[in-house]
């Protein structure tokens, strides 16, 4: 297939390649660039993805055709695996790669140091929904940020005009009921986590709430495909199909017909239907781009959703891919002079330009003398290649004849003398850094901090250190509570999509109401508190898992963080830095931030007046509690770690997260902490002893 040259402005298909099958099915669908994996700290570490010889021919097979490589790191890492990642960028950078995705802030730190000129993405697990969160990351050095899925088109709008940095997002594919990088479902109930690339994708079983369809952790896919020019005009620079997982027959069909609405060009009903064949969830949805939120973005995969799949659609989709597509243009120089050597120079748009001649000269023509129109005619046969001929120049003396297979020979032999011209790119420079050291931190006595759903506060808080309550507290009730000696400071909520204005004057007179003190469990909420000249302490969702993060956050003006609960009790203490730290040490632990509350599915969220339980197909119950733009799903059980105390190192600061509780219970479990007796009924010791994988 011929590429139709489009216009310089449209947006960027980025399609995914799990595989080399899939990534080569991209590239001849119409694939601007493909993001894929390495051998390690990829997201969707279940993928096929590429080993170093692989990637090495991956890269070169794309850049002949004009297609960008991005190599996804995106996973949070742990201390010991700082080193290899490391490695693996500087291996991808003698490719080169075109860019790298990052989560860990700690491999956002090395990479800055070690390799200043590679271009760097924020991934979609950094959860960045805010015009403060994208301007973090862009101070930080960050070219693009992958948006998360949740936004609407006016908010997406918002942080564009806010922020000179690119701005990508998803256009077709799965919608994880959860904001990227925000779940931990998978790693509470099976330490499979999804910062790790793991996710067991425990929210497409049964879970449901009362009234509900049964399963109300299950979105249906997302498909904006026939609306690309929409996400364009919002700021979107690139728009990402999902799916590195996903048979190559399903990366061809999402692909071209994203080429084709991306250059204007209309897309045919036939290949969006064997594309919803391929796969989808009860259909697809727009719900977070309308900003129509509810029971009609919830579906599963019926057993119409996987019979649609036949043969003769996986045969038809593969018809996509089996050709190449041509989408480079080229201009061809033809001399053909008496007494010299026939010569062919190929030039294309990226001042790539090759030379080859014949060894002998053109002889007198017996019979047909060549002519410039015969000439061109059998250069712009460029079939099997990814090259056309956009201009052909024929210099053409008089009675002369060259042959025709002299001709190909001539044009195979410029072509193919091309695509190593434009497979050769200069490594990005690596110099390797050196790597924060682990256990170099010696804490200070270890303080008690508590963090409440609400205002109704027990008298024991003012033993804490810190007592966080919402953001929305009513000033009164804050003024109240500071002159009763409680040590205050506020929670921002960790979902703010759409609220950025709101939350900033909220804030604003929380602090002429003499609040000095915030929580931030995003980059957004951070930035918010630092414009306002607040003291901002990290939340646990930051996802500090090494040396290198806690160092970031500490040069970026953290006055403390919360480390992942993801980590052992081991793996705690044995982070470097300086930057104070501490762990959740009480409380029902957040599985999942959604902005698509699941109470929804019962025709209408009430969480906010009683919380509603999703229960699984065991009868397990999980809260729901909302706060903020989004709700939080709570474990089943809390953490307790109260007399396990000892075996704590190197925090200075346990934090008690209290949800369901009442006051008096809230009462009993701080005075627990404060003398060290044992837990009374059911509780988890979540992942401190057994891990992630």
């Amino acid at each position: 297939m011929k590429r139709k040259m489009m216009n310089c402005n449209a947006i960027e298909v980025l399609a995914p390649a799990g595989s080399p099958e899939s990534l080569l099915a991209a590239v001849r669908a119409g694939a601007d660039a493909v993001y894929l994996g390495g051998s390690a700290f990829s997201a969707r570490a279940n993928a096929k993805n590429f080993n170093d010889d692989q990637l090495k021919e991956a890269v070169s097979y794309c850049h002949v055709r004009g297609v960008k490589v991005y190599l996804a790191v995106n996973t949070v890492l742990l201390q010991e695996e700082l080193k290899k990642a490391l490695e693996l960028v500087s291996y991808a950078c003698t490719l080169p790669v075109d860019a790298v995705l990052v989560q860990d802030t700690g491999l956002l730190l090395l990479l800055q140091t070690c390799v200043p000129q590679l271009r760097l993405h924020a991934s979609t697990q950094m959860s960045v929904h805010t015009p403060l969160g994208a301007r973090a990351l862009y101070n930080a050095g960050i070219r693009r940020v992958v948006l998360a899925r949740e936004l609407s088109l006016a908010e997406i709008a918002e942080i564009h005009a806010a922020v000179p940095v690119e701005l990508e997002t998803f256009v077709h594919g799965a919608l994880c009921m959860s904001v990227s990088g925000q779940c931990y479902f998978s790693s509470v109930l099976g330490s499979r986590s999804g910062n790790r690339g793991l996710c067991a994708q425990p929210c497409r079983l049964p879970f449901s709430v009362e009234g509900g369809t049964g399963h109300d952790l299950s979105l249906k896919d997302l498909s904006m495909i026939c609306r690309i020019g929409e996400l364009a005009d919002a700021g979107i620079v690139s728009a990402k199909i999902e799916g590195r997982m996903k048979r190559p027959e399903y990366v061809a069909a999402a692909t071209r017909a994203c080429r084709l609405a991306a250059d204007g060009q209309p897309v045919p009903e036939e290949l969006l239907k064997n594309l919803g064949a391929v796969f989808s969830r009860s259909g697809f949805t727009t719900g977070y781009i309308d900003a129509h939120r509810g029971r009609d973005m919830f579906g599963i995969r019926s057993r119409e959703d996987v019979t649609g799949a036949t043969n003769a659609v996986f045969s038809e989709l593969r018809s996509l891919y089996k050709d190449e597509y041509q989408r480079i243009p080229v201009v061809f120089s033809l001399t053909v002079q008496q007494g010299e050597p026939v010569s062919l120079t190929a030039s294309d748009r990226e001042n790539h330009t090759v030379s080859v001649s014949l060894e002998e000269t053109p002889q007198p023509a017996i019979h047909r003398a060549i002519d410039a129109e015969r000439c061109a005619e059998q250069l712009k046969k460029t079939g099997g290649t990814p090259f056309y001929a956009e201009r052909i120049d024929c210099t053409v003396g008089e009675g002369l004849s060259v042959p025709v297979s002299a001709l190909n020979r001539l044009r195979r032999e410029a072509l193919a003398k091309l695509e190593q011209a434009r497979a050769a790119r200069e490594a990005v420079p690596f110099q390797m850094c050196e790597i924060p050291k682990p256990g170099t931190y010696s804490a200070g006595e270890r303080k008690l901090r508590a963090r409440f759903a609400n205002a109704q506060l027990p008298a024991l808080a003012k033993n804490c250190e810190i007592v966080y309550i919402p953001y929305d507290t009513d000033l009164k009730k804050i003024k109240e509570c500071r002159e009763n000696g409680f040590p205050i400071a506020l929670e921002i909520p960790r979902g703010m999509f759409g609220m950025e204005s709101a939350l900033r004057a909220r804030l604003a007179a929380a602090k002429e109401a003499g609040i000095t003190d915030v929580w931030a469990g995003n980059l957004g909420a951070a930035e918010l508190g630092k414009e306002l000249g607040l003291t901002v302490h990290g939340g646990f969702s930051l996802n500090i898992t090494n040396t290198a993060a806690i160092e970031w956050y500490r040069q970026y003006g953290l006055s403390d963080a919360e480390l992942s609960f993801e980590l052992t009790l081991g793996q705690a203490a044995e982070i470097g830095g300086e930057l104070p730290r501490g762990l959740i040490l009480y409380g029902r632990l957040p599985l999942m931030l959604t902005r698509n509350c699941p109470a929804a599915n019962a025709g209408g969220c009430q969480s906010c007046k009683t919380a509603p339980f999703l229960t699984d197909r065991k009868g397990i119950r999980f809260p729901v509690q909302c706060g903020g733009a989004c709700s939080e799903v709570l474990n089943s059980v809390p953490l307790d770690m109260a007399d396990r105390l000892h075996e704590i190192c190197n925090q200075d600061f346990g934090v008690l997260r209290f949800t369901m509780e009442t006051k008096e219970e809230a009462e009993e479990i701080i005075g627990r902490y404060l003398t060290g007796e044992p837990t009374q009924g059911e509780y988890t010791r979540g992942l401190y002893y057994r891990g992630i994988e």
